[in-house]
This record gives C-alpha cells, sequence and structure tokens, in this order.
C-alpha cells in the first residue's frame, strides 16, 4: 500500500479507510490490553498514534518496537478515543525496517544541547531540532519568495575567491599544493605560479562584492549561500560556515534602503507565524515562553532608525544613571553585543535601525557623508534585535571612483585583485547599496534558540568539523 504521510492523516477525516504510516518511534507504552505506539515521519511535529492489539501481534515484533525504530504500520483511520489528537491508526500490519539499540542517544527524557551537539547526526530526529530544520525551510522559501515578488534576480557568486570583502584576511585557503613542499621566493613568500588558479584564493566570507557587479546590469539582485570566516570565536553566535542573504540594488539611497531592510525582515518572519504555527508553539512551549510574543512584535512594531552619535550619547547617558557595561561607551568605538541589546531591550523596547557609523569602523566600500573630519562618518545601516543583536548590516556603496581609492589607500588595502570592481566605479558608476543577513541569526531569532550551532544541521565551529 502506498505511505501517507503523517501530516496529511492528521488533516484527514476519512475514517474507516486503510492507511500505511510509516517513521520513527517516539514513544511506545505497552499493556495486556492494547500497545500505543507514536509515530513521527518528520512531516510535522505532531505524532500519530498506532493502537496495536497484543494478541494479533508477535511478542518479538512488540518488543523491537523501541524509541528510534523505524516501521510501516497498515490499518484503519479512526477516531481517537483518548485526548490530545483527533484520530489514530487501528493497526492489522506492523513491519519492523531497523531496529534500535539501547545505547540509542535520543532517548525520550531529555538530553542538554550539549550532548545532542555531540550527537548532531541523530539529533535532527528529535521534536525540537525537527522544528527547527522545518522553520530553516520555510524561511529559505520565504526569502526566495519575497524578492521573487518584488522583482530581484537570484545571483549565484563565487565560493572561492581571491579578493576579501571585509579586509579582515580571516579567510580559509583553497589550494591544491603540497602543504608538506612549498615552494618559496626569496622573501620567503609562497609561491603560487603552480597553485590549480595561479595565485592565492580563499573561501568567500561575502558575495556582496560581485554582488555589486550583477546590479549594474539587472538592477536590483541578491544572493542566498555558504560563506565562511576562519574566526577562532567559540561563541553563541558564531559559526565557520554559514549562510548569507546579500541583496544590491542599483538607484537606492539610504532611506530606501533602510526601509527595504524593515520591509523584508518582517516579510519572514509574518511567514513563520503564518506557516510554521505548529512548530513555533512547540518552541514557545519548550524553548522560549516569550518567543510568539517576540515575533509578534516584530511585525508590528515600526522600526526607530537611530543615528549613531545619538546612539551613542543614549548609551553614555545610561551610563550616569548608574548602567554597568563590560565595554566602555566612547564615539568612534564599535557597538558590543551588550550595548545593542540594552538600546533594542531596555531603551527603546522595538528593532533599531542604527546608521552614519564611524568610518573607521566600517568596511571601506560604505559611501562618506559630508562631515567634519574629525567626525567623519558613513551611510551604514545595522538592523539590532532583540536576544540578538546585530541581525542585518548593509550600507550605501560609495559610487565615487575618486573616493573609493582614496579610502583604499587610506587603508592600505591590497588592491592588485580588485581591478575589476573599480572598473564598476570607472564605466557608468550609478548609486547603489544592499545589506547582509546572516541566514542563521533570523533562524535564531525565529526559533528562540539560544546557540547559533543548534540552528545549522551540522554546525561547523573551531577544532569542530565532524559529520
Amino acid at each position: 500500500m502506498k505511505r501517507t504521510k503523517i501530516i496529511d492523516v492528521l488533516k484527514s477525516t476519512d475514517y474507516g479507510k486503510d492507511i500505511c504510516v510509516m517513521g520513527w518511534v517516539r514513544t511506545h507504552r505497552s499493556s495486556k490490553a492494547v500497545d500505543f505506539i507514536a509515530l513521527n515521519d518528520g512531516s510535522t511535529i505532531k505524532n500519530v498514534q498506532v493502537v496495536a492489539d497484543p494478541s494479533q501481534f508477535s511478542e518479538d515484533l512488540l518488543k523491537q518496537i523501541t524509541t528510534g525504530a523505524c516501521i510501516a504500520a497498515t490499518g484503519k483511520l479512526v477516531e481517537s478515543q483518548g485526548a490530545g489528537q483527533a484520530s489514530e491508526i487501528q493497526a492489522t500490519t506492523i513491519e519492523v525496517y531497523g531496529t534500535c539499540a539501547n545505547d540509542y542517544p535520543m532517548q525520550k527524557k531529555g538530553q542538554s544541547f550539549e550532548v545532542m551537539r555531540k550527537n548532531a547526526h541523530l539529533r535532527l530526529r528529535t521534536n525540537t531540532f525537527g522544528a527547527v530544520m522545518r522553520i530553516r525551510h520555510n524561511m529559505a522559501i520565504a526569502i526566495h519568495q519575497y524578492f521573487h515578488e518584488h522583482g530581484f534576480f537570484y545571483f549565484h557568486t563565487p565560493l572561492i575567491t581571491a579578493s576579501d570583502a571585509e579586509g579582515a584576511g580571516q579567510m580559509f585557503q583553497v589550494t591544491t599544493k603540497n602543504l608538506y613542499d612549498l615552494k618559496k621566493d626569496e622573501d620567503g613568500h609562497i609561491i603560487y605560479d603552480d597553485d590549480f588558479f595561479g595565485k592565492m584564493t580563499s573561501l568567500t566570507v561575502s558575495g556582496q562584492l560581485e554582488g555589486e557587479l550583477g546590479a549594474t546590469a539587472l538592477g536590483a539582485i541578491y544572493t542566498f549561500g555558504p560563506t565562511f570566516r576562519a574566526e577562532n570565536s567559540n561563541t553563541p553566535r558564531h559559526l565557520a560556515e554559514f549562510w548569507m542573504i546579500e541583496p544590491e540594488v542599483a538607484f537606492i539611497d539610504l532611506n530606501d534602503l533602510m526601509d527595504l531592510e524593515e520591509d523584508f525582515i518582517k516579510y519572514c518572519v509574518q511567514w513563520a507565524l503564518d506557516n510554521c504555527k505548529d512548530d513555533l508553539e512547540f518552541l514557545n512551549n519548550m524553548i522560549d515562553k516569550t518567543l510568539l510574543e517576540r515575533l509578534q512584535g516584530v511585525v508590528k512594531e515600526q522600526f526607530v532608525r537611530l543615528p549613531y552619535t545619538k546612539g551613542i550619547e543614549i548609551l553614555e547617558e545610561a551610563v550616569k544613571q548608574g548602567k554597568k557595561f563590560e565595554f566602555p561607551v566612547s564615539w568612534g568605538m564599535d557597538l558590543a553585543s551588550e550595548h545593542e541589546r540594552y538600546l533594542v531591550e531596555e531603551h527603546f523596547k522595538k528593532p533599531v535601525i542604527m546608521t552614519d557609523y564611524p568610518r573607521d569602523i566600517k568596511a571601506f566600500y560604505m559611501k562618506q557623508n559630508d562631515e567634519p573630519e574629525n567626525r567623519r562618518t558613513v551611510q551604514g545601516t545595522d538592523v539590532l534585535f532583540p536576544q540578538i543583536g546585530e541581525i542585518i548590516g548593509g550600507s550605501v556603496r560609495e559610487e565615487s571612483h575618486d573616493k573609493l581609492m582614496a579610502e583604499i589607500e587610506r587603508r592600505h588595502i591590497p588592491m592588485k585583485d580588485m581591478w575589476w570592481y573599480l572598473d564598476t566605479r570607472r564605466y557608468g558608476t550609478c548609486p547603489h547599496g544592499g545589506f547582509g543577513l546572516g541566514f542563521e541569526r533570523l533562524i535564531l531569532f525565529v526559533t528562540g534558540m539560544q546557540n547559533i550551532r543548534d540552528v545549522i544541521p551540522f554546525p561547523r565551529t573551531p577544532k569542530n568539523a565532524e559529520f
């Protein structure tokens, strides 16, 4: 008999119909009169109850049906006599596809998230991680849907690059060279002439620079793919491999950019509320009791638009009033997460878009404001969220070739492999801008999870590349 997914079984009222379900056993309760098997196939957070008469099945078969075992059950769909479910299956046949050893790590009793990270190959079968991964899927759908509806083109940028968009230098190198026999010149520098690409290349930290090329041809593009940063950061907010969404738009100014950032993220959160109801309710009950309220608040609230200088003044006033921060506050500093969260969670109590940062703490490509040299600022934007801090970073890009070159020279940035980027300022330059959203940061916010390693199937972090 053809299999029916459990999500469809639970919607059906075709009582009396024979039906076949397949999945993994969540629980199995036995008695002399009846056995209750909770079965889940990943299509929904909810289980279907399979009811088995022990007199109709061998004792050996029923003993094999333990938590984690994989089975197929066929029987009639009937209205449930118990509370908690509308329907159940009265089993006539049960086939065990895969038994589960007694040392199965994902037993019904609760495990810590740390234990589950060590068993990332099995944690996906738990209710929590099933919910997170279904929401992750829906957020990916929402992203593509939003940009498609708004006239953006999906643009694929390279994963292997010779440029560093951030200027940080913390990149994973890509090479086919024999690491045990590296040829070097007289100054001790590695010779790359015989490497696969004939030059030093790395995994990309961002598709932005190439995305700007797409925007100057197609008007509005977005990238959505994996990016890599070799930062030795063991924190709940950092990964070495993560996914980024990076739209780039021609003929956009700072206000338009902030409108895009706010509209986009509200669309994604509303999509989750509309399409992930069961999973969000589960996470609200099990992980974060304020999750649904916080998500609904983001959709309803108008984001605060706050110049950096004003934000610093608010933080300095908070210090005067007795607020304790780990890091000191002064104009020109790069805000720490504690400062961002104070502005969002305590002062304004709503999301904040901070703008006009000091140029020295932002990337070289951001458009400069016309201000005195001692307070030179750029048209950067950071969207700050409760629980997370920065969730989006963007800017209007500097379209002037001369200003861009002056900033490159001021920062001593090696640009030998960036001639193509500068060409966009020589051949038909235009006002343009965009932003980057870390996909896992979005999932962290939408699910209420506390550690970014728990919103990606197989996290890559320092000293951890299992599975």
